[in-house]
């Protein structure tokens, strides 16, 4: 077991119980996101933490295979997916590139590029899991977009000693959003939409697609 999958299981249950910081971004993106799918398409998401955001999108796809490194997330999203009923969301433990085999109509990930120590072959596993025309559906906060502030000293501060504690992960990318799609577009992807949801990280919302 990695250091990173220790970690998200030791915090699964107060994670479980933390309320979504802005519901108005979440719930925004998460209608944008319907939008792109269709009730046939076979959906993969990665770091799917509790299982929230795949039942939420079960009813717009035909299958959703949900992936996260630690299994006491999981366990918690297995319980949330059959007290919503949602029989179509299927839960399995690894990390990015051990996730399934496509091909996929869409793969999605939030809240999860930023925490990848290698984003190019994240982005190359994504890739090769879809067709050409299929959907990589994102967002991601970018810390790096408050470079120069005092937030973004706050933050460089603030994040090693919280990881010093065991209250952060082994990793986490300054990302700013011109690195964040450049390598999007490296991968082999036009960028359809973008986003700031929430505006003030910014959490980056993308949607691209397999060229």
């Amino acid at each position: 077991m990695t250091a990173d999958a220790r970690f998200w299981n030791r915090i699964a249950p107060k994670y479980a119980e933390s309320p979504i910081r802005d519901l108005d971004a979440y719930h925004y993106t998460l209608e944008r996101t319907r939008s792109y799918l269709r009730d046939s398409d076979r959906v993969l998401e990665l770091g799917c933490g509790t299982g929230s955001t795949a039942i939420a999108l079960a009813p717009n796809a035909g299958e959703i295979i949900a992936t996260d490194l630690s299994e006491e997330m999981l366990k918690v999203g297995r319980e949330r997916a059959w007290n919503a009923a949602a029989a179509n969301v299927d839960f399995r433990c690894c990390d990015v590139q051990s996730a399934p085999d496509g091909p996929f109509d869409a793969v999605m990930a939030f809240n999860l590029l930023h925490l990848l120590p290698d984003l190019e072959a994240a982005l190359a596993s994504i890739a090769a899991k879809l067709p050409e025309g299929g959907l990589f559906i994102s967002k991601t906060p970018c810390l790096g977009e408050a470079r120069g502030s005092w937030k973004y000293w706050l933050y460089t501060v603030a994040i090693p000693l919280m990881r010093l504690a065991g209250k952060a992960p082994s990793y986490v990318d300054f990302l700013d959003i011109r690195t964040l799609e450049a390598a999007v577009q490296r991968a082999g992807f036009e960028i359809i939409e973008t986003g700031n949801y929430p505006a003030d990280t910014p959490g980056r919302y993308l949607v691209a697609r397999r060229c």
